[in-house]
């Protein structure tokens, strides 16, 4: 008995016409950002394990429960990426781009890799849009940057998406804010739970972070960051708000907001949907600032902001629209006979290289099937091409949509004509 494949498990395989969605969620992205002055850039799949470790967090879910690690051929540590910004702040680094520009503005889409429990919209082979703005310390970079998320889910037709915001302040005042945090805790060590008491004894701040729905009721209560800020970031983060405000970018403070990764400094910020079809994960995606991520991991001291989008959960959100965004070729040619073929193949090659989208079924077979596929294609226009269409040199487009108008067309006049219809 012949062994039977199937995809890994958590690891997807994206098809048509679902892809149109997919497709379309990524042409609105690069036309927004190309707008705002980000530019793309790729980075590998795989980086050394140390590099996750260090950024991320080694007391994250993500490095010590998460992590696709393996030794490769050399017995180096590798690390399938869990997420977009460690990568970027390396390829930052190593190319020295603090000194070729002053202000460095990325973007990147791609796969990432998570080991953990599925749900609806998560995955342990999912995609991420990521933004990442280095050089800039003044809160406009931060208001910038999620001004220009909101425009693209407005691009993307979502409009409920709504923007939280939060800031964590930096090393001069969250390091007394965190042993308030644990004093809190260690008074309701009964109520946690071990992965919660594990949280508590290496990042208090996590915690609130946990998705346990026993913590909920003591995060309620716990002390809040806000009121621990020292003035430098409680009057960054009052600036963030005004400027949000002045834009009218629509917001709303969480105070327990506090992201899962270890690099973030100052503001942090979510996009949360309310929509069932995501279940219990409305968080869609978001980000925050890290002034040190850079310097701790060997670079130049150099402020940064940015924010990663998970395009599952995305296009989850957009889910139903897959049959208006899927591609529709301008003409489907159908062939009568064995000669009619072959200038159905001359024909199609002549206005794909004039700039028009054209199938043919390279079975041939009945002008009855042709047409079935014609119309199983989603083409605008169809034409059948016998012995009379060819000694003329001319046909009728059929439309393929009840709007569309027939018309006959000279065959040379064929590009034209449809461009024009178009």
């Amino acid at each position: 008995m012949s062994q039977k494949y199937a995809a890994v498990k958590g690891m997807n395989d994206l098809l048509p016409p679902d892809i149109a969605v997919w497709q379309h969620v990524e042409r609105t992205a690069r036309k927004t950002l190309l707008r705002y002055g980000f530019h793309e850039i790729r980075t590998p799949i795989v980086e050394d394990t140390a590099l996750f470790v260090r950024s991320v967090g080694e007391g994250t879910d993500i490095v010590g429960k998460e992590m696709y690690t393996f030794d490769d051929k050399g017995g180096r540590s590798i690390t399938l990426r869990p997420e977009g910004t460690a990568s970027a702040a390396r390829a930052y680094i190593e190319h020295a781009m603090h000194q070729k520009e002053a202000v460095t503005r990325w973007f990147y889409m791609g796969p990432m890799f998570r080991y953990e429990r599925m749900k609806t919209g998560r995955y342990r082979q999912f995609y991420q849009l990521g933004v990442e703005a280095y050089g800039v310390a003044e809160p406009a970079q931060d208001v910038e940057v999620m001004e220009c998320v909101m425009h693209w889910l407005q691009e993307l037709g979502l409009k409920d998406v709504k923007l939280q915001v939060n800031s964590l302040g930096d090393e001069t005042c969250r390091p007394a804010f965190a042993a308030r945090v644990k004093e809190y805790f260690e008074a309701h060590r009964e109520q946690l739970s071990p992965d919660a008491l594990e949280t508590l004894s290496k990042n208090p701040l996590r915690l609130f972070d946990s998705k346990e729905e026993a913590l909920k009721p003591l995060i309620a209560k716990a002390p809040i960051l806000f009121d621990s800020l020292d003035d430098a970031s409680r009057n960054h983060f009052t600036e963030v708000t005004r400027q949000l405000s002045m834009l009218g970018v629509p917001y709303e403070l969480n105070p327990r907001l506090v992201r899962g990764l270890d690099y973030y400094t100052r503001t942090v910020f979510e996009f949360i949907a309310a929509d069932p079809v995501l279940g219990t994960a409305s968080a869609v995606g978001g980000g925050g600032r890290y002034d040190n991520l850079i310097s701790e991991l060997g670079g130049p001291k150099t402020p940064a902001v940015g924010f990663a989008m998970g395009l599952d959960r995305l296009a989850l959100l957009l889910n139903g629209r897959s049959d208006a965004l899927q591609h529709r070729p301008d003409l489907f040619l159908v062939s009568v006979d064995a000669a009619a073929h072959d200038e159905v193949m001359r024909l199609a090659r002549s206005l794909r290289h004039q700039g028009l989208a054209v199938e043919f079924d390279a079975r041939a077979g009945s002008v009855k099937s042709q047409m079935k596929r014609a119309d199983k294609s989603r083409a605008m226009y169809a034409l059948v091409l016998g012995e009379k269409e060819l000694a003329e040199q001319k046909g009728n487009l059929k439309p393929m949509r009840e709007e569309l108008p027939a018309r006959e067309v000279q065959l040379e006049d064929l590009a034209r004509v449809l461009k024009g219809l178009g």
